[in-house]
């Protein structure tokens, strides 16, 4: 029974992880390659190689992706993961598909623009995917790692800096404004991807001094099914002692705590904070 629920679970992981992958791969095809932008991917970069060299994207996009995958065995070990080397194949092959079914495909919109925003909003839809499975495209990701293992670079400036110069090759082969556009669409692209991925995971650390604690605490607990850690406070001025209660919610379980308050004690004191990286908290 167990290893039937091993296998099922498996078997979902691979259709999500392949259903990201056929969305990233989709967005390249139908807006990146009309649009001959070069947009902080190794699928950008195949696009600018393309123009040396007689393969098709996919073959390109492959050999780049094999070339990599090879490098970060070496270089990074066992960080790298089964999921990275799964995407990292399926991505060409889709590109190979789509080549195969619509050839010499145009533009979808007639607009270089429009092109790269659609590309940008639907590629960060398939990458917020896979990053939510602890799985990525390969590529660039792989570049970053290895700035990041061996130059000591914060990973997300490594991915922006490697970004940031696949978008500049562009000048090798286009115009001023294809460049532009490529270094303009790797720059909202991260933004895009901000927006996907951390403000999915984006918490609030909510720290109350109320009259109602005992009625809070429950509520909390209880009704939000969540944790919180009740500290001694005392005031500066008169130096009264009141019990500070702080808790972790997510969106939909903050906007239920602040009308719970605002109805049981519209005179509470409440700060609060974002958080994005957090451990495990205690139900204490």
């Amino acid at each position: 029974m167990k290893k039937q629920l091993n296998y099922s679970k498996l078997l979902l992981e691979t259709v999500i992880l392949t259903v990201a992958v056929a969305i990233i791969a989709a967005a390249v095809y139908f807006f990146l390659v009309p649009s001959h932008t070069s947009v902080s991917s190794i699928s950008g970069l195949g696009i600018v190689l393309s123009n040396f060299v007689p393969l098709p994207l996919s073959a390109i996009t492959m050999i780049l992706n094999v070339v990599l995958l090879i490098i970060g065995f070496f270089t990074c070990g066992k960080e790298f993961g089964v999921k990275t080397v799964y995407t990292s194949i399926m991505l060409p092959l889709f590109l190979g598909l789509f080549e195969k079914i619509f050839p010499d495909f145009g533009s979808m919109t007639n607009s270089q623009e429009l092109d790269v925003l659609c590309y940008i909003l639907i590629v960060s839809v398939g990458l917020s995917i896979l990053f939510n499975r602890n799985a990525s495209s390969g590529g660039l990701d792989i570049v970053a790692k290895i700035m990041n293992k061996y130059l000591h670079m914060e990973l997300g400036k490594a991915m922006s800096l490697s970004g940031m110069c696949v978008a500049l090759s562009a000048a090798l082969v286009y115009d001023k404004k294809t460049v532009v556009l490529s270094i303009l669409g790797t720059y909202f692209n991260g933004i895009v991807l901000d927006h996907f991925i951390f403000d999915h995971n984006i918490k609030r650390r909510v720290c109350i001094i109320t009259k109602k604690e005992e009625e809070l605490r429950n509520f909390i607990i209880h009704e939000l099914h969540s944790g919180a850690t009740v500290y001694e406070a005392y005031g500066a001025y008169n130096m009264q002692k009141r019990n500070e209660i702080i808790t972790i919610v997510d969106k939909t379980e903050y906007q239920k705590l602040m009308n719970f308050i605002n109805k049981e004690d519209p005179l509470a004191f409440i700060t609060v904070y974002n958080v994005s990286n957090m451990r495990y908290q205690p139900k204490v």
